[in-house]
């Protein structure tokens, strides 16, 4: 089990918000509790993950499909799938500062941990958002969706239709849902407004552990991908797992709020496409060309949270060390991952050739990436700091031996690792390459 460090999280949170990744939601009002802002530079780490996401898992295989299904819904698609009965936490309140808490986060079931009082007896409460769609008196009833997962059962039907897949395949989306938590906390881990990456793979009933056992090894490849360490994989028992799940393993991080889930592989079994069969009317089987039957295929669910990807990426890159003799702090991002992957610098900012120069050299080295900066604010150092703060792995510095001051080293400049520091003359016309 993870050992908690309250600490490293404060620190987090403050860098985030410094340098622009992620900020309190309606902050000048107050702030709203269990909603956060990205920032330039957390909207580019986010994308850059959500990208990665659906190159591994979408583009690169044959057999899955994206969709972006609708955020409101068929109030029927909530009751068919059991959430308007059953999408609900244990809630209880305090008798005398009348905080309420998630019954089943508390410590001390009797007593309130804010005030010492006494709670009250654990009530269940809808995590649903409840609104309404239509201007009249009669206006339907319709929810904010809670997870992205029903947008694709309901849309399974009109993916057969469109393209005639064979089994297995999978539907996959990235998309925003929404859960009123009764005590949103611990940063951007367990929040109101979220973003989910899942796929539902469609596969023979029979076939279903073989599929559960690729899916774990395309987890772990992603795992990977993102550069994590201390990821458990834990497997959820009978009395915990969710009522259609006949099996889930989560993966589980070492937050610095302790090891919780990162994210989530279930087999659902055919509880969903049946719920929406018997409910629409409308059939959900697929037929089977090589036995000539109908069958209602089981499901295998890997299921993603963004802002749990996102926060145990930066809680992986965060990083102190020395640089000559100085302490720095510097956020250790994959390459792949980094919002921004080269910084281009005028060695001084009132030279105007070196300006000039320097923002020729980054619009060349945009042809090939995306995610380059021109900064000329403060002097060298500040700037070469500021960047190891943000995570960008290189450092391109234009000088005058780069105009020809040093006739050797014309056309060349100074690259600067983010990791160590070192830097070394490169040319130009080489630069693209030596940055891949």
């Amino acid at each position: 089990m993870a050992t908690k460090n309250p600490e490293r999280m404060e620190k987090l949170i403050s860098l985030a918000k410094r340098r622009g990744f992620i900020y309190p939601g309606s902050e000048i009002y107050g702030g709203l509790a269990g909603t956060w802002d990205y920032g330039p530079l957390g909207i580019a780490l986010k994308k850059n993950i959500t990208d990665l996401w659906w190159k591994t898992f979408v583009s690169k295989r044959d057999n899955v499909y994206g969709i972006d299904a609708a955020i409101l819904m068929n109030a029927r698609v909530w009751e068919a799938s059991g959430h308007v009965a059953g999408f609900s936490d244990p809630l209880v309140e305090c008798e005398k500062c009348k905080r309420r808490f998630r019954a089943d986060h508390l410590e001390d079931k009797e007593k309130c941990p804010e005030c010492g009082g006494k709670l009250g007896e654990p009530k269940q409460f809808n995590m649903m958002f409840k609104t309404k769609v239509g201007a009249s008196e009669e206006a339907s009833v319709s929810y904010l969706r809670p997870e992205t997962a029903q947008g694709i059962f309901v849309n399974f039907k009109n993916v057969l239709d469109s393209f005639h897949p064979k089994l297995p395949f999978g539907i996959a989306q990235i998309g925003k849902a929404f859960r009123n938590e009764i005590a949103p906390r611990d940063f951007i881990f367990r929040v109101r407004e979220l973003e989910q990456m899942e796929i539902e793979y469609f596969v023979k009933p029979d076939s279903w552990q073989e599929e559960f056992e690729k899916w774990r090894e395309g987890v772990r490849l992603w795992v990977s991908l993102l550069g994590l360490t201390n990821v458990h994989e834990v497997e959820i028992g009978d009395g915990d797992r969710a009522h259609y799940s006949v099996r889930t393993v989560d993966f589980e991080y070492e937050y610095p709020f302790g090891q919780n889930e990162l994210l989530g592989l279930a087999c659902r079994t055919d509880f969903d496409l049946k719920n929406h069969t018997n409910a629409s009317g409308v059939s959900l089987e697929y037929f089977d060309e090589e036995t000539k039957e109908r069958v209602t295929p089981y499901v295998i669910e890997p299921s993603f949270g963004v802002e749990r990807a996102v926060l145990a990426v930066l809680n992986e890159a965060y990083s102190e060390d020395e640089l000559s003799g100085e302490p720095r702090v510097f956020l250790k991002f994959p390459k792949h991952l980094a919002p921004v992957r080269v910084a281009v610098f005028p060695l001084l900012k009132n030279k105007p050739e070196l300006v000039a120069k320097a923002r020729e050299i980054r619009s060349f080295l945009s042809e090939e990436f995306d995610n380059t900066v021109f900064d000329d604010n403060g002097n060298i150092g500040k700037r070469y700091r500021r960047q190891d703060e943000i995570g960008t792995p290189f450092c391109v510095t234009i000088d005058f031996d780069t105009l020809g001051e040093n006739p050797e080293l014309k056309d060349t400049v100074t690259v600067r690792d983010r990791d160590t520091g070192e830097q070394r003359r490169v040319k130009v016309a080489d630069l693209k390459d030596v940055l891949k």
